[in-house]
């Protein structure tokens, strides 16, 4: 298969997917290494494909072209802590935690997609950013960073928000 239709074919499939699906399933799916599926990846995003990479593996943003949900971005500020009480405040309320967002002294703004859905989403990601060695998160940011969350109404985003606020990481 060449490299325009192997594309196609991985565009197919995220289109399908529900959860995201990683360089190594997709590799193995086409029959090439990972790094062409990341190659591949990078030559569908230059092309305007709204592809995710979270630490799951990827996936299509939009598949419905954002029809019907709302996004906010909020500003939160807590130590590592509270971190999973202000995911599981976003994502009982019935919103998705898009990305995170920090202010970098050096680098400027610094995002990255998380896509957490729901409280296993959450319960995997602080799995592995306990597991992980790096700076605590003051160090990085001061304590403060913004998300990008979703929901398919305002009053959900809204929910979320007073969630936030009763949790006291919520910075007006």
């Amino acid at each position: 298969m060449d490299g325009a239709r192997r594309r196609e074919a991985i565009l197919e499939l995220l289109k399908t997917e529900e959860e995201p699906l990683s360089g190594t399933a997709l590799a193995r799916q086409m029959g090439v290494s990972r790094q062409i599926i990341v190659q591949d990846i990078a030559l569908l995003r230059a092309t305007n494909k709204n592809i995710l990479s979270t630490n799951k593996g990827y996936i299509l943003y939009g598949r419905d072209d954002g029809a019907g949900t709302y996004k906010r971005v909020v500003m939160v500020k807590h130590d590592n802590r509270k971190m999973a009480e202000e995911l599981y405040c976003i994502v009982d309320a019935g919103a998705k935690v898009l990305d995170v967002i920090v202010e970098h002294e050096v680098y400027g703004q610094i995002a990255v997609d998380l896509c957490i859905n729901s409280r296993k989403d959450v319960d995997e990601f602080m799995e592995r950013i306990l597991s992980d060695t790096a700076k605590p998160l003051k160090e990085l940011t001061g304590n403060i960073h913004y998300h990008t969350i979703e929901a398919p109404d305002r009053e959900v985003l809204d929910e979320a928000e007073k969630r936030l606020r009763k949790a006291g990481v919520l910075v007006d």
